[in-house]
């Protein structure tokens, strides 16, 4: 946890967004992996954690944006529980680390949401993702489960998305401290990159890596041969000499917070001609796009940028042809960029998408687009000083979409369908940084991982 008055902050700030109900924030409970008692390993509701801090199962928090009282519900450790567990702090201990006075066993819950109902006052909720905590809330407010996510109150998403959006400078030293560890996950990764190597073995380590600098794994490890699938978590398949190898991997913190990088190295040390052609076209798109991020500009300009630096690139390589911005307009550059350049990253990897991806990304001054590639945008709208968002550019063949687009003739005044036909077999390429806006521009958090070329090949043949 961070300083109790951290969480004090947040929920003050919390209180002067709204001024009529009660926001019900549920954290998580345990949840069996094929029985009730072998679970999977716990992870806290993000929500909860912002506001209240307490990293375990069986907790509820209350907020009254009337009279300002704050209430934790949760229960004590019985006997039985700890004779499993070890010693726990009471309830009230544990309250008192998250600056709340007030505490009532979890029973109780029921009891404070029925009164508050009899009184006609509304229950701000934000969309449960886990079955038990949609029941939980269908129950206590008298809603099928399946229209609970319906039900959720649009000004309390709001309100914590313009809280969680800005991060704090203790969440900026979390993140910034925990990019080691990423940093140890993708060099590991690019040692490893040589022939005979499984992605399997990969993972593996780079998994315990993970767990060893203090968290999970913030989303399935991505390693594979294969990155013209974008999010490709099959495992099965050993390296070769000329592969290009993509690992899409994070971390998360003992806080929680995530970390999100890609790199995509040689297997066995050397790029081929053709792959440092379109690998030095993802490096100049990232470079590119970081330098122009910066407050007061969209994200959503910054993706078009990545797209047409993507799209002069190829052209030079003879892949499209035409007018760039034209073709960019047209949507041509998706075919091999189809996927959004990033999206913000925090106490979830993709920030917050538990809300509703479109409210976090976009609002009415940036409109989310349906054009195919740009509709896969997550992060569109207005940049602020200390947003944290990815930057995630890439290249990929991916021979079912290419077919597709051949047969259809479609955008042929802007794509090389011949010349495109000698890459249906290369695969794909991304790289990614997480870069946290600032007053003036936009960095990259944490020592930067090696992208370079020249680098990235020292790095694979180091391992050897």
């Amino acid at each position: 946890m961070f300083n109790k008055d951290t969480y004090i902050n947040r929920r003050t700030q919390l209180k002067s967004k709204l001024n009529k109900g009660v926001a019900l924030i549920l954290g998580n409970v345990d949840a069996g992996m094929n029985c009730k008692d072998n679970i999977y390993h716990f992870r806290q509701d993000s929500t909860f954690l912002y506001f209240w801090g307490l990293d375990y199962p069986g907790l509820a928090g209350i907020i009254d944006f009337e009279s300002g009282e704050e209430i934790l519900f949760g229960d004590d450790f019985t006997v039985d529980d700890i004779i499993w567990m070890g010693p726990q702090a009471k309830l009230k201990e544990n309250a008192e680390k998250a600056g709340v006075e007030k505490t009532f066993p979890l029973s109780k819950l029921n009891d404070y949401i029925t009164k508050a109902i009899s009184q006609n006052r509304k229950i701000h909720f934000t969309p449960p993702y886990r079955g038990e905590n949609m029941m939980r809330i269908g129950d206590l407010l008298d809603i099928h489960s399946a229209k609970v996510k319906e039900k959720a109150s649009l000004e309390f998403i709001q309100a914590c998305i313009s809280l969680r959006s800005v991060k704090e400078p203790e969440e900026i030293k979390e993140m910034e401290r925990h990019m080691a560890t990423a940093y140890k996950m993708h060099t590991m990764a690019m040692q490893m990159a040589h022939p005979g190597k499984t992605e399997q073995e990969i993972t593996g380590i780079i998994e315990g890596i993970s767990m060893s600098g203090g968290g999970i794994v913030s989303f399935p490890v991505i390693c594979s041969v294969h990155g013209e699938t974008l999010h490709n978590h099959y495992h099965g398949n050993t390296l070769r000499q000329g592969d290009l190898l993509l690992v899409d991997a994070g971390s998360e913190s003992p806080r929680h917070y995530a970390t999100d990088n890609t790199r995509t190295s040689p297997v066995g040390g050397q790029f081929t001609n053709k792959q440092r052609e379109i690998y030095e076209i993802v490096l100049n798109t990232i470079n590119t796009t970081i330098k122009a991020t910066k407050p007061g500009i969209t994200y959503k300009e910054v993706h078009l940028l990545a797209a047409k630096t993507i799209a002069a690139g190829l052209k030079d390589l003879g892949l499209m042809k035409g007018n760039v911005d034209e073709a960019v307009v047209a949507g041509a550059h998706a075919l091999f960029f189809p996927h959004g350049l990033g999206h913000m990253i925090g106490l979830d990897v993709h920030d917050m998408e538990d809300y509703n991806e479109t409210l976090v990304g976009y609002d009415d001054e940036v409109k989310r687009s349906t054009q195919f590639g740009l509709s896969a945008l997550r992060m569109g709208r207005r940049l602020q000083p200390n947003f944290v968002v990815t930057n995630e550019p890439g290249i990929y063949f991916i021979p079912a979409l290419i077919d597709k687009w051949k047969s259809e003739n479609k955008l042929s005044d802007f794509i090389s369908y011949d010349k495109v036909e000698t890459y249906k077999s290369f695969g794909g390429i991304r790289l990614e940084d997480d870069i946290l806006i600032t007053e003036t521009g936009a960095r990259i958090l944490g020592d930067r991982i090696p992208i370079d070329v020249k680098e990235v090949e020292k790095m694979v043949k180091s391992g050897y």
